[in-house]
């Protein structure tokens, strides 16, 4: 009753409007008052608070966000486009590789869906509209392949879910490579597979020029360094040579060097970067600080152990709760943002996947996945909502139907990651 009532308020709330940590901090008021009878217990949320926002952990969040501003915000995307556009040469369906493999490399050196999303927009998308590529399809590329970033490290989607879920945030940076890679190489085949059958979806070759390999190698070297940040954080991480924090503290100072001496990093660039990484981390840091102490009104209600009791008095199949635990957070996203769901979903989750037994890297990589698909998932996807803003004479119903084929992929590839649980773990397991 008492979760059932939480979950009503926090909705009502979300819908006036309310911003997200302040919703939070209503319900764990209301709740503690339930619970206790007065707001004596309101210096237990202030402790909670302070406590989460001391928390060394949370420092790869501005460091991550610092990383990908800095990289965005110099010409770094520039020498990108230039290296993909290049290597990838002469092929039917051209433009459509170059937007996965594009949308894939941004989503890492970023982060952010919405970010990936709102830049192809307004640079490939008209460019692929000018030389006769299919409109749905290459909106679908695009909102498939910015989805790629909260599950391709370096992540502040994972650093997260990873101290909401209190498991090693190292281990769940690492679990989404290969997922990541899968997913891109799905989208990859998909529309490889589209354009053969249906060869109207894409120009001719001839209206594609090609590039000599003397002048591709030239391009792909300038790229080299942009990834070679990406490459040595990751290496850090997986060797354990550094924490993710210790990682993107190098990569920041690393990026910063690169892109002054490769691109057009400058002075008030830097600023700016450093002005928007403030912004953006005082709004997830708040959210995360007001929503650690509703964890705790809920074990002070009792909720969390009746809940584990109610689940494995069913004595249903883990099978049956893994798809019933992935299926609620498909649901909630379509209507709440993916971090409003972690916070919800996430205490309630820990007692259960120890109850029924689940590995907890394994679960919580795949359910990244799943809380990354909602960012393209009808009728509230804020990747939606943020390409359809740059790209021109563009409804809505059109952005929904060109998301569906890719949120099947997503969905498959989950499916495929559930049954096949060493994909997940081959690279943790190296660690």
């Amino acid at each position: 009753m008492f979760i059932t009532g939480a979950l009503v308020l926090m909705l009502l709330l979300f819908a006036t409007g309310l911003p997200i940590f302040l919703s939070f901090l209503t319900l764990n008021l209301i709740g503690l008052y339930i619970l206790s009878g007065s707001f004596k217990g309101v210096l237990l949320v202030v402790n909670s608070m302070y406590d989460t926002g001391g928390s060394l952990s949370l420092a790869a969040i501005p460091l991550f966000i610092l990383l990908g501003e800095i990289l965005f915000r110099s010409s770094a995307v520039n020498v990108m486009f230039d290296a993909v556009d290049g290597l990838v040469g002469a092929v039917r369906s051209r433009l459509y590789i170059v937007s996965v493999v594009l949308s894939t490399i941004f989503g890492a050196l970023s982060g952010s869906a919405m970010a990936v999303a709102a830049m192809m927009g307004a640079s490939l998308l008209p460019e692929m509209e000018k030389r006769g590529y299919q409109r749905n399809l290459s909106i679908g590329t695009i909102l498939g392949g910015s989805s790629l970033a909260p599950i391709i490290p370096p992540s502040v989607m994972a650093v997260v879910l990873g101290i909401l879920a209190s498991v090693s945030i190292s281990s769940l940076l690492v679990a989404g490579i290969v997922p990541g890679i899968l997913l891109a190489l799905a989208f990859f085949t998909y529309v490889i597979i589209r354009v053969k059958i249906n060869p109207k979806l894409a120009p001719p070759l001839n209206e594609t020029s090609t590039l000599p390999w003397s002048q591709r190698s030239r391009l792909v070297l300038k790229a080299i360094p942009f990834l070679a940040i990406i490459v040595a954080i990751l290496g850090l991480i997986i060797s354990g040579i550094a924490t993710p924090t210790e990682a993107a503290a190098l990569g920041c100072v690393v990026a910063a060097v690169v892109c002054s001496l490769f691109a057009t990093l400058r002075l008030n660039t830097l600023i700016e970067a450093l002005r928007s990484t403030a912004w953006t981390t005082c709004m997830i840091m708040i959210i995360m600080v007001c929503s650690v102490s509703f964890s705790q009104v809920l074990n002070m209600s009792g909720v969390t152990v009746s809940l584990v009791k109610a689940v494995t008095a069913l004595e249903w199949s883990p099978v049956v709760m893994f798809i019933l635990l992935m299926a609620l957070g498909f649901v909630l996203c379509m209507f709440i943002d993916q971090i409003a769901v972690m916070i919800l979903l996430v205490p309630l989750y820990k007692p259960i996947i120890m109850a029924l037994g689940f590995e907890p890297i394994w679960f919580w990589a795949i359910f990244l996945i799943n809380m990354s698909i909602g960012n393209i998932t009808p009728p509230f996807g804020y990747t939606l909502f943020a390409l359809q803003g740059v790209a021109r004479h563009t409804t809505i119903q059109e952005m929904y139907r060109a998301a569906i084929p890719f949120i099947t992929l997503y969905l498959l590839m989950m499916g495929v990651l559930a049954l096949l649980p060493g994909l997940v773990m081959w690279l943790p397991s190296k660690m």
